[in-house]
């Protein structure tokens, strides 16, 4: 199975410019945990990810005003990506590996054509597969300690 059969494509994104409400409206609007954040909307070049937990444990929990702070800070720049021909294995491979819930598709050029998320797994992907998956992805790491009960 191919990346290009599972995926979201065009998603919403967001620019590094908006503010974090901004990007806080894009994502409850959408039901969605995590935006790619693009160049520009007309390039939709790919240049990282904010999700809902970067907006609440960097800006809201530094106290800082989400109607004037732009998000380009708090932004992740590190990016694991596919692309539409990309084995889906190699997808999951890659959400495994980087412990990541969401990895965005480019293009040739780099632009966001779509989004590969656990739900889209779970809806299109062998089920045999999506337990290991979620697995991988929900353990501790040595940047993510375990939570106390």
């Amino acid at each position: 199975m191919k990346v290009r059969e599972v995926k979201t494509a065009n998603p919403v994104c967001c620019v590094a410019t908006d503010t974090a409400q901004r990007a806080a409206q894009i994502l409850r609007n959408q039901h969605v945990g995590a935006l790619p954040v693009i160049r520009g909307h007309s390039s939709r070049q790919l240049i990282g990810m904010i999700t809902d937990r970067d907006l609440c444990c960097s800006v809201v929990a530094d106290g800082l005003d989400p109607k004037s702070t732009a998000i380009e800070k708090y932004i992740s720049t590190d990016i694991v990506a596919c692309r539409d021909d990309d084995s889906l294995d190699k997808c999951e491979q890659a959400m495994q590996e980087h412990q990541i819930r969401r990895v965005p598709v480019i293009d040739e050029e780099g632009r966001c054509i779509g989004i590969v998320s656990q739900a889209d797994l779970a809806l299109k992907g062998p089920p045999e597969k999506l337990s290991r998956t979620v697995a991988e992805i929900s353990k501790p790491g040595p940047e993510r300690p375990a939570v106390a009960a």
